[in-house]
């Protein structure tokens, strides 16, 4: 009685173990080349939107905007890209702004949104983040989509966000 009560218990133990120590080693691989895929896709979307920069390092700014959670300086002092976070009409919006020496947007893209297909989505578009394209933080003739104000808004106040975080950028050096 004892021994038909145990044995299923130890075996399922034992496949358990099995299993867990198989999934560990798995991690244990896969995760660098996880990380390091991560790490090169967002120094690609960095070198998208500041395209003339030879490299990036991270910038710690202490009193910055809540939307904008990393700054990046080029390694050569041709500007700085921002990384920016906000709440869409769908959910979570996040973008990336790239911001020349002069003050000027290189250009400004969206990483990662929830928005309405067909409605919030249009700040996807290239008609939509191509009007930023030149602009210095007045962001005079910037226009929200009709329909998607919400989605637009949020994004234009994401990167007025990343202006004041470029000030601060700016006395740091």
């Amino acid at each position: 009685m004892k021994k038909e009560f145990l044995l299923p218990i130890a075996v399922l133990f034992s496949i358990c173990l099995v299993v867990s120590a198989a999934l560990g080693l798995t991690n244990s691989v896969t995760a660098p080349l996880i990380e390091e895929a991560e790490r090169a896709a967002a120094e690609a979307a960095r070198l998208e939107v500041l395209p003339e920069a030879s490299g990036f390092e991270s910038v710690y700014l202490e009193g910055l905007p809540q939307g904008v959670t990393n700054v990046y300086r080029a390694q050569n002092g041709v500007g700085f890209v921002f990384m920016l976070s906000t709440k869409g009409y769908g959910g979570e919006l996040r973008l990336i702004c790239g911001v020349n020496a002069e003050g000027n947007i290189t250009a400004t893209k969206v990483l990662v949104h929830a928005e309405t297909q067909g409605l919030g989505s249009k700040i996807t578009s290239g008609t939509f983040s191509g009007q930023f394209i030149g602009k210095d933080s007045e962001l005079s003739d910037v226009s929200a989509i009709s329909g998607a104000t919400i989605s637009s808004n949020a994004y234009i106040n994401a990167i007025k966000d990343a202006f004041a975080a470029l000030e601060k950028a700016k006395e740091v050096g």
